[in-house]
């Protein structure tokens, strides 16, 4: 599994659903890469920060700005 296969299915990882055979190659990864590893503590504790936050309790503004963030983010990850 290269990084950027990685980054890609690590929602899963975390939800629990990867498949079995995905789940060991994703953690035969991690431990051989500090950059994934360190990816997934820091998506570990996105979750757990804003894990606290519902939907209903963000502005219209708040929510747009969010999903900006993100979009931005994941392209300039696949520019890498």
């Amino acid at each position: 599994m290269t990084c950027k296969e990685l980054v890609e299915v690590v929602t899963e990882y975390l939800e629990g659903t990867l498949p079995p055979h995905d789940r060991a190659q994703f953690e035969a990864h991690l431990a051989e890469c500090e950059g994934c590893s360190a990816h997934l503590d820091q998506m570990r504790r996105t979750i757990s920060l804003v894990g606290h936050i519902s939907e209903e309790t963000l502005t219209e503004e708040s929510r747009i700005e969010l999903l900006k963030l993100f979009r931005d983010w994941r392209k300039s990850k696949s520019e890498k």
